[in-house]
């Protein structure tokens, strides 16, 4: 049986992805992390607990251990993959590395997203340093043979977290609260920009279909849902899993940002505001078979369903409530002022 370890392993992404990869029962799977969501992991994945972020703890908790695959989940800067490259050199014949679409140009030269899309996102830090990482790894695989498959994942979801454009510190369910009490939500644009929403049961096919594959070493994929939505088709589908009106209130990405509480520079400007259109015809070449199954007024129905009956998903946000109603308020203001000369 070949032998996996995930850095990470519990989040968004890879929850899915250790799910999927216990049920097959092909991989003996290792998970390095703090232990945050030990109780939710299924049986028969084993838990190195530590911080990788102690180079010199998790060498010893790994000691002599060789793997087929390593997978890095939560490598944000350079100076965290180098620890990588350390820790796990001559030690796999496989280092995934987790990238994000972000780092594809911004704004966008054509809408239609290919691996070869150029990456340069002048607007967003995370971003940048996701390019940094990848220019890194690629740099060991062409002068050292490091056996690094980069994967560049886009908007994907669970069940804990409704994915929205626009929303606050806390995560989205203040958006839903506002919805469900007839409140105005504010939506970037005028709602008909592109986008995708991948969920995470999709992703993790897509990926499970590149751990240990030959043919992968080397090379760069974006996993994404193969459906094309616009905001407002996406604020419609969670309005209607909800049983409520959809009450959009549109506003410039830029003002969003500027108007100063949050900032949405790189989440927006950089990311979410940009029309985008993903061509997955690299990774079905490398992945045979491989369908994306998730429309996203499925798996969204469904990620409502489990927010609303767990309360602790339901994580209010008055102070960005506030904020929202303020924005409003003050657009409209400006409007009357207009109109009355």
């Amino acid at each position: 049986m070949r032998k996996a370890l995930f850095i990470g392993g519990t989040g968004t992404i890879s929850m899915a992805i250790t799910r999927q990869l216990a049920a097959e029962k092909e991989w003996e799977l290792y998970l390095l992390n703090r232990g945050n969501r030990k109780e939710e992991l299924p049986e028969g994945v084993k838990v190195i607990y530590g911080d990788v972020n102690d180079e010199a703890e998790t060498a010893k908790a790994l000691g002599d251990m060789k793997f087929d695959c390593v997978c890095d989940f939560i490598g944000f800067v350079p100076a965290q993959l180098e620890r990588d490259y350390r820790l796990f050199r001559g030690k796999t014949k496989q280092f995934m590395y987790i990238s994000s679409a972000s780092a594809y140009q911004k704004p966008v030269g054509d809408y239609r997203i290919t691996e070869g899309t150029p990456l340069a996102n002048p607007y967003w830090e995370y971003s940048r340093n996701k390019i940094a990482c990848e220019d890194l790894l690629m740099k060991w695989y062409r002068e050292d043979g490091f056996p690094v498959t980069i994967i560049r994942p886009s908007h994907t979801y669970d069940e804990r977290n409704v994915p929205m454009g626009a929303h606050g510190d806390k995560g989205s369910y203040q958006v839903l609260k506002r919805m469900m009490e007839g409140k105005p939500i504010l939506v970037h644009g005028d709602g008909t920009s592109l986008w995708t929403m991948t969920h995470n049961s999709d992703f993790a096919k897509g990926f499970i279909g590149l751990m240990g594959n030959v043919r992968a070493i080397g090379e760069c994929y974006q996993i994404t849902s193969d459906e094309t939505l616009t905001w407002n088709q996406i604020y419609q589908a969670i309005a209607d899993a909800l049983d409520v009106e959809y009450k959009p209130y549109y506003v410039s990405s830029d003002f969003l940002d500027a108007a100063g509480k949050y900032d949405f520079k790189g989440g927006l400007t950089g990311d979410k505001s940009n029309c985008v259109v993903f061509d997955n015809t690299k990774l079905k070449r490398a992945v045979p078979g491989l369908s994306m199954n998730v429309r996203f007024e499925q798996g969204v129905r469904k990620t409502i369903e489990y927010v609303l009956s767990h309360p602790e998903c339901q994580v209010e946000d008055p102070e960005f409530d506030a904020w929202c109603d303020k924005v409003i308020a003050e657009l409209e203001a400006a409007k009357q002022r207009i109109l009355q000369g």
